[in-house]
Formats: C-alpha cells, sequence, structure tokens
C-alpha cells in the first residue's frame, strides 16, 4: 500500500503538471484585407451580404432541382463527405488517448512437464491445470502535453476536412449552374442559327425564282445558296455541345450520361440577371470562404504538431495497473488467495537520441512555415478571384448593351436590305451582307448574355462560400 501511495501521488503530481503542454501555442494569423474592392462599381454592386444558395434567387425551378439533385447524390461529394467522416472518427481516436486504456484477459490452459523436468514422477503428477483472469490498465501521464498537442492537431484536421466538403460544394454548384447556363445558351443560339436558315431559305427561293423567271442571275443563287449551307453547318457542332453538356449535367447529379437528354432538350431561357449584386467587403468574404477557413485549420494543426514532436525532448511517464486471479482449479480461481495486482509507473526517455528528436522537430518547424506561406497565398488567390470575377461580370454587362444594340441595328438593316432589293435599287449581295451581320450580331449577343449568366455563376462562386453541414 505505501507503493501504491507513492505512485497515487506521482500521478496527481503529474497531473497537475500537465496543464504546461510543449511547443508554441497557435495564435491565428492577423490577415488585414483591404476596406473594399479595387474595381467595386456601385451601379452594380450594393454592400450587403452574399447570400450561398445564390441560385435560388433565380427564379429557374430547374436549375433549383438540379442543384438540390447534385448537393444530395454527387460523387465527388460523396467522396468529400466520406473523408470528413474519416477525420471526424479519427478526432474521436486520438481522443481516447487521453484517458487510461483499459483490456481484459482470461486464459485456460492443461499442460503437461516432460520427464526430463522432473525425473521420477509419473505422468499424473506432471499434468496440471492452470485458470487466470486480469483486468489491466495503462495511462500515459501527459506531463509535456503530447497527447493534448495530438488531439489539437487532429481537431483541427477534421475542421480542415469540414470545410473542404463545402469547396467541393461550392465547386460542384458552381460547375451545375455553369453548365445549365450554358445549355440554355447554346440552345438559343441553335434557335437563332436555325431561324436564320429558314429566312436564308427563304432568300434562296426567291433568287431561284427570279432566275426562272429571267430576272436573276446565277451569281445571287450560289451566293445565296453558299450563305445558307454555311449557317447549316454550325447546327451539327451547336447539336453536338447541347449533348455533351447535359452529360455533364446529368453526370454532377449522379446520373448516368444520357439520363437527362430528354428532360434538359426543351429550350428554355437564360434566368433574368439582378440589377445589383450584394458584393459585402472584402473582410466579409475571407471569413466566408471555406478554402481560407480549411489553410488557417491546417497551419493549426501543424503548428500543434511542432508540440508533438517538442514533447518527445521530455521523458515519458505511463501508469499501469494489473488485477487479476490465478489457480490451479477453477474453483479456486475467485478465492481471496488466488488475488493477483500489480501497479507500477514507467519511464521512456530519448534523450541519447536527442539529435534524431531535433531533426523531426525542425520538420515540423518547416512544415508550419509552408502552411503559413499556403494561407497567405489562398488569402492573397481569394481575392485576386474575387476582384476578377467583379470586373468580368461588370464588363460583361456593357458588352451586352452594347451588343442589344448592335441586334437591333442589325436586324432593321436587314429588314431594309431586303426592302432596297424588293424595289430593285439594291443588289442581292447587300441582303447576304446584312443578313451575315445579323446572324453574326445575334449569335454574338447570345454568347454575351450567357457568358453574363457563367460569370455571375464565378462571382456567386468566389464571394458566396459555402453552406452548414
Amino acid at each position: 500500500m505505501r507503493s501504491f501511495r507513492s505512485l497515487s501521488v506521482a500521478a496527481f503530481a503529474a497531473l497537475a503538471v500537465s496543464a504546461c503542454a510543449v511547443g508554441p501555442d497557435y495564435e491565428r494569423p492577423d490577415t488585414v484585407a483591404p476596406s473594399e474592392f479595387a474595381r467595386d462599381d456601385p451601379a452594380i454592386y450594393t454592400d450587403a451580404e452574399m447570400e450561398a444558395d445564390f441560385w435560388r434567387q433565380l427564379g429557374d425551378p430547374m436549375l433549383t432541382r438540379l442543384v438540390d439533385d447534385a448537393l444530395a447524390a454527387n460523387h465527388d461529394l460523396r467522396i468529400a463527405l466520406s473523408r470528413y467522416d474519416r477525420a471526424r472518427a479519427l478526432l474521436r481516436e486520438s481522443g481516447f488517448d487521453r484517458f487510461p486504456t483499459v483490456t481484459a484477459g482470461a486464459t485456460a490452459a492443461d499442460q503437461r512437464a516432460s520427464a526430463a523436468q522432473f525425473p521420477g514422477a509419473t505422468r499424473s503428477e506432471r499434468d496440471g491445470e492452470s485458470y487466470d483472469a486480469s483486468i489491466s490498465a495503462t495511462w500515459e501521464l501527459d506531463f509535456f502535453g503530447r497527447v493534448r498537442r495530438s488531439v489539437q492537431a487532429q481537431r483541427a484536421e477534421a475542421e480542415a476536412s469540414a470545410a473542404d466538403l463545402s469547396v467541393v460544394q461550392v465547386s460542384v454548384v458552381a460547375e451545375l449552374a455553369q453548365s445549365y447556363f450554358q445549355l440554355r445558351g447554346l440552345q438559343r443560339q441553335l434557335s437563332v442559327a436555325r431561324s436564320n436558315a429558314t429566312n436564308q431559305r427563304g432568300s434562296l427561293d426567291l433568287v431561284q425564282a427570279r432566275l426562272d423567271a429571267g430576272s436573276g442571275t446565277q451569281l445571287d443563287v450560289e451566293q445565296a445558296r453558299s450563305q445558307l449551307e454555311s449557317t447549316l453547318a454550325l447546327i451539327p457542332a451547336l447539336e453536338s455541345e447541347i449533348a455533351v453538356t447535359a452529360h455533364r449535367i446529368a453526370v454532377l447529379t449522379g446520373r448516368q450520361p444520357a439520363a437527362m437528354i430528354a428532360e434538359l432538350e426543351a429550350p428554355a431561357p437564360l434566368p433574368e440577371l439582378p440589377a445589383h449584386i450584394p458584393a459585402g467587403a472584402p473582410g466579409d468574404l475571407l471569413r466566408r470562404r471555406p478554402d481560407v477557413f480549411a489553410a488557417e485549420r491546417r497551419l493549426a494543426g501543424a503548428t500543434a504538431r511542432i508540440g508533438v514532436a517538442t514533447a518527445d525532448l521530455f521523458p515519458s511517464f505511463t501508469l499501469g495497473g494489473l488485477i487479476g486471479t490465478q489457480s490451479v482449479a477453477t474453483s479456486d480461481l475467485f478465492e481471496r488467495d488466488s488475488e493477483t495486482r500489480s501497479i507500477a509507473l514507467g519511464v521512456d526517455w530519448s534523450f541519447l537520441d536527442v539529435g534524431r528528436v531535433r531533426a523531426r522537430i525542425a520538420a515540423a518547424d518547416a512544415d508550419a512555415a509552408g502552411n503559413l506561406a499556403s494561407y497567405e497565398q489562398t488569402v492573397l488567390l481569394a481575392l485576386e478571384e474575387t476582384e476578377n470575377a467583379l470586373v468580368r461580370y461588370s464588363r460583361l454587362q456593357r458588352e451586352r448593351e452594347h451588343l442589344e444594340a448592335a441586334a437591333a441595328a442589325g436586324s432593321e438593316a436587314a429588314r431594309l436590305a431586303r426592302l432596297r432589293f424588293d424595289g430593285g435599287i439594291a443588289d442581292f449581295l447587300q441582303v447576304l451582307d446584312a443578313e451575315r451581320s445579323q446572324l453574326e450580331t445575334e449569335d454574338r449577343l447570345v454568347q454575351s448574355e450567357t457568358r453574363s449568366a457563367v460569370a455571375l455563376v464565378a462571382l456567386y462562386r468566389a464571394m458566396a462560400g459555402g453552406w452548414p453541414l
């Protein structure tokens, strides 16, 4: 009992000093964000905070349903979720290192010694049985914080894994929305091409009829046919891109590539883009971005692992105990005199291997320095991505305004050219040039509208952050 009291005193003393942990205590880096975005356009952007589920604000039920399907069934998300679940499981496992490890065991043996071991003994005298049962516990006394630093590191890794899941959510939703808008834009381009082909076919029929009546020329016919065929050549490529985009949307929602072709083949307009975008402030952006949070948490984990490595410079104390029973007969197994017990305090110290330990500490320091640089780089990239998205979106609005005016003018020019040709005061080449210009401007307008919608998604992706788990 005296020895037990001595070991108990040592254990409690260890707990008293275990509030100290070697290695640096983590402090979140001070990140100074600009007060406002450099390309802020008050005509488009407001200071309100952006909503993460931006797609619901666009008023497209099909897009909302597709995003919900992707968040529920996308395979990249399932992979990221499994990694998050693994990190949480490892965190729970590391937490058990703070408590004693308790095990139980029992054996029953029937054995016979050799005659050489017991000369002159009979066989029955050399036969014997033994039984034992015990419960044992071992506990690392965390004098220098190795266990606590390990738990801190694993907790930071679990939090980083949660942020990684949010990063994948943002990426999947953004890619799905962009693919959906590209699909609608391609369908609009296809409609423009088919409409122009119909008009050009009418022009070809007209000049052919004039040639047959003796008032036209073969040149006009061939020029009209050439323009019609050039327009018809655009249609297969557009149809191919529409199918490819539909395949991508299906896979993003966890379906077979061809599963949504019939559902998506009906054209629908691009959503009306909001007049004002809630951009917020750069500081709000850095608090929302899950990739910034993940980088910061990995820096915290790397800092904690410096403490884990540093703890090896100091002795490790382990408290162990056992209580059990042993006997040669089952009837005596739990008798008082069959009791066995032990309690021990173990010390392990690698002071003779200090060079190897210091090398591990240096490696942990380097890892933390690299994670700090990675965090700072992530912050800069987040700001860069957002600044780029802001300027692209605002400039695309200006481009679209000009193309809308150009498309209206091109349509009027084609109408006037046809009237002049019908009135005999202009040749057919002017009609062809006007129709060609009309097709080009209408197609460019549709592409600009599509780019604007895609740019809006990129802006939301840069600024909206993730979703709660």
